[in-house]
This record gives C-alpha cells, structure tokens and sequence, in this order.
C-alpha cells in the first residue's frame, strides 16, 4: 500500500518538476505546464496515471478551497463593499447573458429546456485557479482589466450556490427525486427544503459570527504557545472544518472559506494566515492542474474530434465577445478590454462538481457531461495560450493606451515602511513615522503584546517577521523600509541578510544591542544601525555634564563631539573585527584620539558653537512653541 503512494506521489512531483520550469522557459505559464505534466502522465500518453487519477483530484480541489481562503483574506469587508457595483453589474451581467447564449443554442440544437439551462449557467463560469494564478504571476490584479475580471470570478463563485440549489429542480422526469437527490449530496435525505434552508442559514452564520468572535481569540491562545506547527494545524482545522459544513449543507466549501477569509481580512493573524497557507495552496493546485490534465478523456476526442474542437471553439468566441461587450458597456479601454476577455474566455473548475452533480440528479446524461468535461478542459488548456497569443500579437497594437496600475488597490496596499517588532524600540519609530501621516505595517510575535497595543487602537500583525513569507505577505515586495527591532540577536541578523537578498529594493534600518551586534548586523548588509541604548545614554551624559557645572552649549558640543567620533570608530574597528590583536590596538588609538580631541576643544570654536547653538535653541522654540 504504502509503495503504491509513494510512487503515485513520486510521479506526480517528478511531472511538475521537469514539465514547470520548461512551460515557465518557454513563456506558457505555470499552470499551463501543469496541466501538459498532467497529460503526458495520463492514461491516454505515457499511462503512469489511471483510475486513481480522479480520486487525486477530489483531494486536490483542496487547493481551490485554500485560493479563496487566501483572497478572501485580501479583501477587508469595507473592500468588499466598495466593489459591490463592478462584482453584481460585471459579474451578474456576465453570467447572466453568457448562460442564456449558451443555454439559447444548446435548446436550439434540440437538448431539453431544463438541460439547455444547466448547461449554460455551468460554461458560464470560468476558471478562477487559472485566472487568478496569472493575474498574480504577471502581476496584472491592479490594472483596470484585472480587478474587472477578479470582480466576475467573485460573483461567480458566490453563483455556485445558487446554481446547486437550482439543478434537482430541474430534473429530467420526477422532480421529487431530484429534489430528494440533491438532499444526498450534503444533508440527510428526506428534510424539508425550508430546513435545509435553515441549515444554510446557519451554516453562514456560524461563519461569520464565529470569525469575528471565537477564532481572533482562539488565534490568540494558540500564538501564545509560540509553536509555529500548532498555528498552522490550527489554521488547517479551520478551513477543513468549514469545507466539512459547506459540504454537508450542499454548498460550495469554497465559498465558505472565502467567506471566513473576509471576515479574518481584518484580524491581526491575517499575514501570518497568509503566509502559513500559501505553500499548501501552491502545491495543492499545482496537484489539481496535473489532476485535470490526466482525467482529459482522449477517447472522446478522438471519437469526435470535429465536434470537440466545435464545442470548443464556439465557448471561447462566445465568452470572448460577450465579455468583450460587457468591458465595452463597463468603460474598459479597448487593450484593457481584450485582456479582460482573453483572461476569463474558458471554463471553470467548479464545471466538474456542477456537471457531476447534474448527472446525478438526472439533469444532463453522463455522455454528454463527459463531452462537456473535455470541452471545458480544453479551454482551460488554451488560456495560457491565449494569453501569449495576446501578449505577443495584440497587447504591442495598443501600447499606448494600455492603463497604468491604479493607485488604489484591490487592498488598501502595501505600506512604504514595515516595522519588525513592537517592543519598546519599535513602538517609538511607529509613532514618530505615524505622528507625520506615514503608514507604517507593523509585525510581533508576542500575542499578549498584541492584544494589549490593541486596547490602544494600534493595529500589529501576529507572525514571526524572520519568515520571508510573512515578509512577503506584509508587502515587502513594494516597500521602502524594513526597520528591525526584535528582542531575538541571531534572527535579527538573519532578518537583514535574507531581506537584503530577496528584497534588494528595501532599505534596512536595524536596531543592535552592542557593539558587536551591530558589527554582525553590518555584515549581513543593514544600510542604517542604532545601537538601543546609545542615544538614551548620550542624553543622560549630557544632563550628568550639565550638573557637574558645565553650561548647555558645552555639555552639548561634548555629547555630540563624542557621538560623532564614537560612529566613526565603528565603522573603523568594524574593519579589523575578529583580529583580536589588531581590534585592541584600534580600540585603545581610538580612545586616544576621542580624549585628544575633546582636550583640544579650545575657547573659541566653544564660542563660535554656542552662538550658533543658541540660534537652533531660538528656531527649535519657534516650531514648537511651549504648551
């Protein structure tokens, strides 16, 4: 049993392994790559896949689950709100005109009304793995063309529900055995549908209000284990958990983890969520391309070859030009507008649990569910192409009126500074940043720290910021400044080198303990260093000057004589560190040197600085007047 598993997974990794990096080479695009992985190891090429193949799948359509946890996450409720005119215009319009072309022309070539209509709210939906993953890997979400095909692939995933609800109504023959068919596939057979109603109600309600009020909590608990496996068993619970509920009511599991996505955008573990289930995510849908590559039926396509390539010519014209109408109507330039209909002219994932369901209720027969698997497929297989046929063939037309990247993101957007610990050090950079109107996202993993700074309306994000992934999902990408300032010596360290490596636009301003801290902070590539106490320590030098009788102006000509020298020490002795030998003799000249030049200070350039410093004193007054 076990070698069984090991080679089934040995195959599947190997396929993505060897056929990724060559899609990716070759311009085609991830997905794409998984999906000709998925067919060269299929039954119908190289036969290292058979009947097991679809039960792969079951499993891996966990990662669309975990895709819309993840862009629900992204989305604050307020986001969602603001969205609402292009999600149910575009997306309503969308799947609304799409459906009745498709339905329209499946009735006229003589399907059953009810099968006509099945049929054309399936195809209406589009593929919003593949759509999505391309969005991200050309970084496409915030133009006009990618938020206006994100708001159609919400509507449409929030359709799916609807659309399940509707198909044992349509039953071929006796409705009351549809109905009591669809009751299988979640519920116990044999409710009322007002209680299967309430269920859902439920269900729903249960998501939201426990997101809100029973998670953050429970979140918090589990962050003050500081265990990193626990956060992400925990995390995992929860979304397998909510799939369990959606599933037993009959609803779609990705809907309700989208859904507990949006209600944990605003938490303070969204980051670290994100960050956590993102590698399950990736892997789990690259194992679902590859899933539907390998169930590709050829048999079928070889059969009838000139009606698959019918079917599926006439989908992807049909979607291409009432999208390309619809961007037209919503005001998209006409470049955005190609890119809009060129991303979402295929079908979608939700196809095979839609026309699997159909076929059980007696809907549509299971010949012609299979066609219709193959033709939505095919599509999917040709988007990447298609995407390429754009970018090389019709994007280089209308360059000039292709729109920038609006500045208003489908999130609030990346903050231009990162603070990496809330402590004592890094809340006093916060407020000075945030006391001017800078934004500022600010990271710790201390929960109790947390909870407290959130009495105080200050917003940290719970994760362990010495993880590039939180990194990452903090906006690292678009950020200008890194400032570290956690307790941990070693993860500081860590923090600058890998920073300075994957986020080389980053400028990195780092707290150090010591002198050698900071000469090991200045090794990793941190462009600025504060040592904690050294400032603090200057002041409280200067006041002991003050009372041993000197007067402001020289107290503080000495303190910043003394702090020039000492920075300028460091970055000398910091050229000898680790010579033991040579580092005592730098040390002790540079002691020298810092008492000959304090000693030197003659009467004159005293008078000189304090004439000037009492000209600062003046201006320093002006701006910031008493009281």
């Amino acid at each position: 049993m076990f070698s069984s598993v090991f080679s089934q997974a040995f195959i599947y990794l190997l396929a993505a392994v060897l056929a990724v990096p060559l899609a990716r080479k070759l311009g085609l695009g991830s997905a794409l790559g998984y999906l000709l992985a998925g067919v060269a190891i299929g039954p119908f090429v190289f036969g290292f896949i058979g009947p097991e193949g679809q039960d792969v799948m079951h499993f891996a359509e966990f990662g669309v689950v975990l895709m819309l946890f993840l862009v629900g996450l992204e989305l604050e409720p307020r986001v969602l709100w603001r969205m609402r005119v292009p999600i149910l215009g575009l997306g309503g319009s969308q799947v609304v005109i799409t459906g009745s072309v498709v339905g329209v022309a499946a009735w006229y070539f003589g399907l059953p009304w009810q099968t006509a209509l099945a049929i054309g709210l399936i195809l209406a939906l589009s593929s919003t793995a593949i759509v999505l993953q391309t969005l991200n890997e050309k970084s496409w979400m915030n133009t006009a063309a990618g938020r206006a095909g994100f708001s159609v692939l919400l509507f449409q995933d929030i359709a799916v529900i609807p659309v399940l609800a509707l198909l044992p109504f349509l039953a071929l023959g006796s409705a009351g055995a549809g109905i009591d068919a669809a009751a299988t596939h979640g519920a116990e057979p044999g409710l009322a549908g007002w209680l299967r109603g309430l269920m859902v109600l439920g269900v729903v309600a249960g998501i939201v209000i426990g997101g809100r009020f029973l998670m953050r909590p429970a979140f918090h608990w589990i962050a003050s284990t500081r265990s990193l496996e626990l956060f992400i068993a925990t995390a995992l619970t929860l979304i397998v958990g909510i799939t369990l509920a959606m599933e037993f009511v009959g609803l779609s599991p990705a809907l309700g983890t989208f859904l507990a996505g949006v209600v944990l955008a605003e938490s303070e573990f969204r980051h670290e969520l994100e960050s956590n289930i993102e590698p399950f995510k990736g892997l789990l849908l690259g194992l679902f391309f590859i899933s539907v590559g390998a169930s590709i039926d050829f048999g079928i396509v070889a059969g009838q070859p000139l009606l698959v390539l019918g079917l599926v010519l006439a989908l992807i014209i049909s979607k291409f030009l009432v999208l390309l109408v619809l961007g037209k109507i919503f005001r998209l330039n006409l470049a955005d507008n190609l890119k809009f209909a060129f991303l979402l002219a295929q079908g979608g994932e939700f196809a095979f649990l839609l026309f699997s369901f159909a076929t059980q209720n007696r809907v549509i027969s299971s010949e012609l569910s299979n066609l219709l698997v193959v033709v939505v497929v095919l599509t999917m297989m040709l988007t990447p192409l298609l995407i390429i046929v754009y970018e090389r063939f019709v994007r280089p037309r209308f360059i000039d009126c292709v729109s920038a990247p609006a500045d208003e993101q489908i999130d609030a957007g990346p903050s231009p500074v990162i603070i990496a610990g809330y402590g004592r050090f890094g809340q006093v950079v916060s407020r000075l940043l945030s006391a001017d109107g800078i934004k500022t996202t600010l990271l710790d993993h201390d929960s109790s720290q947390i909870e407290l700074t959130g009495r105080f309306g200050y917003k940290v994000f719970f994760g362990d910021a010495s993880r590039l992934q939180l990194l990452q999902a903090a906006g690292a990408d678009e950020a200008r400044l890194l400032v570290i300032a956690i307790d941990e010596w070693d993860k500081a360290v860590e923090m600058v080198a890998s920073a300075k490596k994957f986020f080389p636009q980053l400028k990195i301003l780092a707290r150090a303990f010591d002198r050698s801290h900071a000469y090991r902070l200045m090794e990793a590539g941190a462009d600025i260093i504060t040592r904690e106490t050294f400032g603090s320590a200057l002041i409280l030098g200067e006041e002991a000057l003050k009372l041993l009788g000197y007067d402001e102006a020289r107290a503080y000509r000495l303190m910043r004589t003394f702090k020039q020298h000492d920075e300028e020490g460091l970055q000398k002795l910091y050229e000898v560190w680790g010579d033991d030998k040579e580092y005592g003799l730098r040390v002790r000249q540079n002691i020298e040197q810092l008492e000959k030049v304090l000693k030197d200070d003659s009467e004159e350039s005293v008078q000189d600085f304090r004439e000037a410093w009492q000209q600062l004193r003046g201006a320093e007054s002006r701006r910031f007047p008493e009281g």
